[in-house]
């Protein structure tokens, strides 16, 4: 399977390039430091103005530009690769020159949460990039309201990298390393992961049971590493005067609390449903209940193997179905080398999509041969057509949270996974159902036992450390509230598989979000197509993707006649969920 291309940014990390560019980074940092002290920015600092505040605005673009380029070629490297002394060497370095950016955006969220509501119309009224970032603008306003004092915003900056960012690394590049033994051989988790979505229900039990014991070992680690960075952002939420760790994940996400508990609620109500799914799942495996290693396990017969060439095929032609500009898009991607596929030794688990440099972007993924592997790739790929639209965008307008970066990718896998529905027939049909189903299940109902859990986590770390029979117990207690009973055997160790409560506070429910909101912009693709409106739509589309970052999700959504505060909404993309499984009953007769 292909590698991604990275000689096209530099011939390699020891490049005399990368390290003029490195060295050349460092200096204008430093020289940024330097310019903030002499303009006072900081709180109750220096007026301001459109000429100080644009200075300000355009370097900082200017550094996001130096920043990306070499922090995404270096985790081009890192990812696929933990055992590689010198890209580590070179993260190290890396984040030690960008350290000072933490403080620099704390002093100037500081600074322009000094702005009033005159003050702020006045700026933009007398400045043209004021109005292009009008909406960076006004949410540091919102979270001037939630800093600390200045002294202790850049210290908590500053001690970020061998804190909770230290943890985070120490957990990717741990588990990137770690092997379970398989019927007498060693292989990596990635691996046994994969295992997990095999035929034969013999080769996933064993697969399971070497996962766990692997994880097993590798408990104390992680939970250690869990303690210290919810430890870490448990402290600072409170410090900063959130209500509770979910607040700041709003502000952050650009969304309100209205609309998380109205998604949740629909969420909660949509679980029966769900279940209805696990129980028929389990009668077509030929078990009164599924265990945790069934949950993946492929359901009616394919007549294409999916290996990873006739994959990229489907995604193209697919995509053409839409429109010929996102066909190019991933002609080109497949042409570029812009995709690294296979699993190996060192790899980190799951697939992402980062930003490279100018349209193009980089997707990391761990291909099975299965239509759900395809439906990843259409997937991250949905984030690089995101990257394509974006491009014009500065550093700044390109802060896309992570609610509405979901919003291309539910978009692409959609296409992808209907368009493998609409020929289907008989036992290829119930495999597509399964796919479907199986994905949206994960993103519904597993992200909602993440959620519970996380929530749990933050309520008892904030007295003490936890042991990691503790996170086992929290997790199949979460496990049990999204899945009732239509589990036997749960995952006690889900907690240190997934790498996302390692990252961001709650990095798990804008993925719901994502999926039920792009499912509901798909739902008006369709609506547009049968009135031959396509080529509105898709204007319409990009301009929504392109703003991303311009805009809360509210206001963007509300363009396009969507109110995400009511649970109709919600509920509306979920029973379109519903109908694909009651289909998936009707097929396998229950």
């Amino acid at each position: 399977m292909p590698r991604w291309r990275t000689d096209d940014l530099y011939p390699g990390l020891d490049d005399a390039r990368f390290e003029a560019d490195l060295t050349a980074l460092n200096a204008d940092i430093q020289a940024l430091e330097r310019q903030f002290d002499d303009l006072n920015i900081r709180k109750d600092g220096a007026e301001i103005t459109p000429a100080t505040l644009e200075t300000v605005l355009g370097a900082l673009n200017a550094l996001g530009r130096q920043r990306q380029r070499l922090g995404v070629y270096v985790n081009a490297f890192t990812s696929v690769d933990s055992r590689n002394a010198l890209a580590q060497q070179k993260q190290g370095e890396l984040t030690t020159i960008t350290l000072p950016l933490g403080p620099l955006r704390s002093r100037l969220t500081a600074w322009l949460g000094g702005l009033d509501d005159e003050a702020l119309q006045n700026l933009l009224a007398a400045s043209d990039l004021a109005r292009e970032h009008e909406f960076f603008i006004r949410k540091a306003v919102k979270y001037a309201r939630h800093q600390m004092t200045p002294p202790e915003e850049d210290l908590a900056a500053r001690l970020h990298p061998s804190g909770a960012g230290g943890w985070g690394k120490l957990h990717g590049n741990y588990t990137s390393q770690l092997l379970g033994e398989y019927r007498g051989q060693q292989l990596p988790v990635t691996a046994l992961r994969v295992l997990a979505s095999d035929a034969d229900p013999g080769v996933r039990k064993d697969a399971f049971d070497a996962e766990i014991a692997a994880w097993k070992t590798a408990e104390l680690v992680c939970a250690a590493c869990m303690n210290g960075i919810k430890g870490e952002q448990g402290t600072l939420a409170a410090r900063r005067g959130f209500a509770d760790p979910v607040e700041p994940s709003l502000l952050m996400n650009n969304i309100d609390r209205e609309t998380l508990d109205a998604m949740l609620g629909a969420v909660k109500r949509s679980l029966p449903d769900f279940h209805r799914y696990f129980r028929a799942k389990a009668k077509v495996l030929g078990k009164e209940k599924m265990d945790w290693w069934d949950i993946t396990a492929p359901v009616g017969e394919s007549q294409t193997e999916w290996l990873y060439p006739a994959g990229a095929d489907f995604v193209e032609k697919q995509f053409r179905t839409y429109s010929a500009k996102m066909g190019d898009f991933a002609a080109r991607a497949f042409r570029e080398d812009w995709i690294d596929a296979g699993p190996r030794d060192g790899k980190r688990g799951g697939a992402f999509c980062m930003g490279w440099e100018g349209d193009a972007s980089r997707i990391m993924m761990n291909h099975a041969p299965s239509l759900d592997s395809v439906s990843t790739l259409a997937h991250e790929l949905g984030h690089g057509y995101h990257n394509l639209v974006m491009t014009e965008r500065t550093p700044l307008q390109r802060e896309t949270p992570m609610t509405l970066a979901e919003t291309a990718s539910i978009f692409c896998e959609t296409i992808i996974q209907n368009a493998a529905l609409d020929t289907a027939q008989g036992a290829e049909k119930l495999y597509v159902l399964e796919t479907q189903i199986m994905g949206h299940s994960q993103v519904v109902v597993d992200i909602y036992s993440r959620f519970l859990f996380e929530q749990a986590v933050f309520e008892k770390r904030a007295g003490r450390d936890l042991t990691p029979q503790e996170y086992n117990d929290l997790m199949t207690w979460a496990q049990r509230e999204a899945y009732g009973d239509t589990i036997g055997t749960l995952h006690p160790y889900m907690w240190a598989v997934k790498p996302h409560y390692y990252m961001t506070m709650f990095y798990n429910y804008p993925y719901t979000f994502g999926l039920l909101f792009g499912l509901g912009v798909y739902a008006q693709y369709q609506q547009a197509r049968a009135r031959g409106e396509e080529a509105e739509f898709q204007a319409r589309y990009d301009q929504l993707l392109s703003s991303t970052g311009l805009a809360d999700a509210r206001t963007l959504a509300a363009q396009f006649g969507i109110d995400i505060t009511k649970g109709d909404f919600w509920e509306g993309s979920l029973n379109v969920i519903k109908a694909q499984i009651d289909e998936y009953e009707k097929t396998v007769g229950v």
